[in-house]
């Protein structure tokens, strides 16, 4: 089974000639219009506070959501403090990562994490993985959006909770591929399409509605096969009226190319 020649557009933006080549395997003509960047935020105040509060031994817990979080956060701080002090401060206290992209990033450290959240990967996982395991002084790195429903799960079980936010989700610096993307869909020329994080449905109707196109816009999207990476992404999508096909069988960027390919195929 493959895309049969579909025209198939996908929004991922790190690993956009990957996913461009997927489809081509697949039998697919991919056009892949990056949806987003991860942007620092302004004021990196909030993540010293947070090291020196860790450093002091004020928090039991720390909840690591993104390897490139993980990652950024680790850089910010041996910007101040000596090398590896990020590190031996994490030993210290139960870390826990949200999948495998963040124990990638903590492997990187030496470190390996008490908790691991299973697939699909979410907050629902997350909080039932942690449920009796952990403090409750704890830290949550967050991404490039709050994620107010796991603060909140968090914070129901009588936690102390803080955010630590050390990027944001923007606008690609080129948005053209993305702003043609949007006019293509709005003309219905494409058969299929791929979502690989939630954001990206965000800034596609940002800029279809920047260019008075939203509602056609949307309307050929509906008319496309569309694979979601997983239940996060799905949810953003059907807050626009957007009901995926299919999510893969696992949250992977390769099965979801070939998944969608094969129901492409039937």
């Amino acid at each position: 089974m493959s895309f049969q020649g579909m025209w198939v557009v996908a929004f991922e933006s790190r690993r956009a000639a990957e996913i461009a080549e997927l489809v081509r395997k697949q039998g697919g003509q991919p056009f892949v219009a990056p949806a987003m960047r991860e942007a620092p935020i302004a004021n990196d105040d909030a993540a010293f506070a947070f090291a020196e509060r860790l450093f002091a031994g004020e928090f039991d817990t720390v909840i690591l959501l993104t390897g490139a979080g993980t990652r950024r956060l680790n850089r910010l701080l041996e910007s101040r403090y000596p090398k590896g002090a990020f590190a031996d401060a994490l030993r210290r206290v139960t870390v826990v990562a949200r999948g495998p992209k963040p124990v990638a990033a903590l492997r990187e450290m030496g470190l390996t994490p008490a908790i691991v959240a299973p697939e699909p990967n979410t907050w629902r996982e997350l909080v039932a993985a942690t449920a009796g395991r952990i403090g409750r002084r704890i830290a949550v790195q967050e991404y490039g959006r709050s994620n107010p429903e796991l603060l909140a799960a968090l914070a129901g079980r009588g936690a102390e909770v803080t955010p630590v936010r050390v990027y944001r989700y923007d606008l690609p610096e080129n948005v053209e591929p993305l702003r043609e993307a949007a006019r293509r869909l709005a003309a219905g020329e494409f058969q299929a399409a791929l979502f690989t994080t939630a954001v990206q449905i965000e800034h596609l109707v940002r800029v279809a509605a920047e260019q008075g196109i939203e509602a056609a816009m949307l309307t050929g999207l509906r008319q496309c096969l569309i694979g979601s990476i997983g239940p996060t992404t799905t949810e953003a999508l059907e807050e626009f009226g957007i009901h995926p096909n299919l999510e893969p069988s696992h949250p992977k960027m390769g099965l979801l190319v070939m998944e969608t390919a094969a129901r492409a195929g039937q």
